[in-house]
């Protein structure tokens, strides 16, 4: 499957600055890793983070594998192939990093894989939540990417085990775009929700005025990943 901008957002986003984690070596899980993008970014973010990367696609969970055991941080990285629905680690989460599925009655692909990466079907968002809820840190945080109307959807069916949104990041194309996804963080405790951040992803390429470039901000929290800055 392809990288996807908004993907790499989530990633560079859950910094430890940003996220205030009360483990210094946190114990991390990213739900559906699919090439391993949000496991290895974790890795990067955290140095002493030890990562668990849940794929249950075959040939996904080989690429990401392949991605793992090339990248430095192949002894922090374990990479299950399973549905979440049957993961059951003898331990808890302080992070929890989620891109699900979210398309529900699109037209189907030819591709099966396509399928099972875009569309709810492996992995109903009752399932995700409920998986959440048993893996997650009593302190821990739960950081999920979905589309507006997904994400208040989300929010519904998290409410009703306890978990509750703290942080969200609204994710535009330029500044005449609504936003297209929301990056939200949940956790227990009913914590009340800061007013939401937006990042805006383009502006107009002062140099090329028909053309756009990536803005100071998307440029600031991607620098550590994207060789081309």
């Amino acid at each position: 499957m392809k990288v996807c901008t908004d993907a790499c957002v989530l990633g560079a986003y859950t910094t430890p600055a940003q996220l205030r984690l009360a483990n210094s070596a946190p114990s991390i899980l990213d739900i559906g890793t699919g090439t391993g993008l949000l496991a290895l970014m974790a890795a990067q973010n955290h140095p002493n983070a030890h990562v668990d990367a849940v794929e249950i696609d075959l040939d996904a969970y080989t690429q990401a594998s392949q991605n793992v055991i090339q990248s430095p941080f192949a002894g922090r990285i374990r990479v299950h192939q399973t549905a979440i629905q049957a993961f059951r680690p003898d331990h808890t989460y302080d992070l929890i990093l989620t891109n699900p599925p979210f398309f529900t009655n699109h037209l189907r692909s030819p591709d099966a894989a396509t399928n099972r990466a875009l569309h709810t079907d492996t992995l109903p968002f009752a399932d995700l939540v409920t998986a959440a809820d048993r893996l997650l840190h009593p302190q821990g945080q739960w950081w999920v990417l979905l589309p507006p109307y997904e994400t208040s959807l989300l929010d519904g069916l998290a409410a009703q085990v306890g978990l509750f949104p703290f942080e969200r990041l609204l994710l535009r194309h330029n500044a005449r775009k609504t936003p297209f996804r929301h990056i939200t963080g949940y956790r227990q405790h009913g914590a009340a929700r800061r007013t939401a951040q937006t990042l805006t992803i383009y502006e107009p390429d002062t140099a090329n005025p028909t053309h756009e470039t990536y803005t100071p901000a998307f440029r600031q929290l991607l620098q550590p990943f994207y060789l081309i800055f």
